[in-house]
């Protein structure tokens, strides 16, 4: 599958548009053609992304053990559908750290760019904690730093001047010292490296709480991304009436449908499971 340079550098332009404080991206990320196809369909969404929990779920793997060679493979159904004429929606792939080691900037824009040749990628995730590390240890500030400008200056060079880096800041998700204010201390400099966005988790498994959220898209001038949970306590508009400008679900729709099948569900049913879940984030109103 070629995409047009030309077409992937328009996308990456519609998908930073998209993020607008108060009026949020919504994002319901996808593992596989069927759940791209079943989110695609539904109003209210505008971009198709991915999950890289998700994704190693579908073959075995733990999210630590996920390989670029196993992210690209398993994100090339996703990006036929986003890439078909009656979908033509920008895609956003988790790169998770990028798969490169401490320093290696050519391995991280080789990265970026297979992401962009191979998969039409508008949009990355890149994290500040190593991937291969369970217990979530940090990578150094100026290292994490430098890693936004090498991602997207090979984005630039490639002719995706607007390629949309939704940075995650995880000192507060694992635990590090410092916590919230750490992540929204280094967040400030992502967005200053030229990232559109610092994604901010709740510490593991927890969510967010609304004064975290608020402070964090307070401080990163709304510049914020954050996680919606079905059932949990922040509906999908109450986190934009925050002010955050991104909304993503995660392994959500993956691990509904994960529950739907240890039930013996059919692929409709599946199916079903994902529009109700990945409809509750579009359709909750400002």
């Amino acid at each position: 599958m070629a995409i047009p340079i030309a077409t992937t550098a328009a996308k990456a332009t519609a998908l930073k548009a998209l993020h607008v404080p108060g009026t949020p991206l919504r994002l319901a990320n996808v593992y596989d053609a069927a759940s791209a196809r079943a989110v695609a369909a539904l109003p209210g969404c505008r971009a198709l992304a991915t999950a890289s929990y998700a994704l190693a779920q579908t073959v075995g793997k733990t999210d630590e053990t996920l390989s670029l060679d196993d992210t690209i493979s398993l994100v090339r159904p996703i990006a036929a559908v986003a890439a078909e004429p009656n979908t033509n929606l920008p895609l956003t792939v988790d790169l998770q750290d990028g798969y490169a080691g401490p320093g290696d900037m050519a391995r991280l824009r080789e990265v970026v760019g297979l992401a962009i040749t191979e998969l039409g990628a508008a949009g990355a995730n890149i994290e500040d904690s190593w991937h291969e590390n369970a217990a979530g240890e940090m990578m150094g500030e100026d290292e994490a730093v430098a890693r936004i400008g090498a991602v997207l200056g090979a984005a630039a060079e490639l002719g995706v001047r607007d390629f949309v880096l939704n940075a995650r800041s995880d000192a507060f998700h694992v635990g590090a010292p410092g916590g919230l204010d750490e992540s929204i201390r280094r967040g400030k400099r992502y967005l200053q490296a030229g990232a559109t966005t610092v994604f901010i988790l709740g510490p593991r498994a927890a969510e967010m709480r609304a004064e975290d959220v608020r402070r964090a898209a307070d401080e990163l001038g709304g510049m914020v991304n954050v996680m919606y949970r079905p059932g949990g306590t922040l509906t999908a508009g109450h986190l934009a009436r925050l002010g955050v400008a991104r909304i993503s679900m995660g392994p959500q729709l993956y691990l509904a449908a994960a529950e739907a099948r240890s039930k013996a569900a059919s692929d409709e049913a599946v199916a079903d499971v994902l529009r109700e879940k990945a409809g509750e984030l579009f359709g909750d109103g400002v």
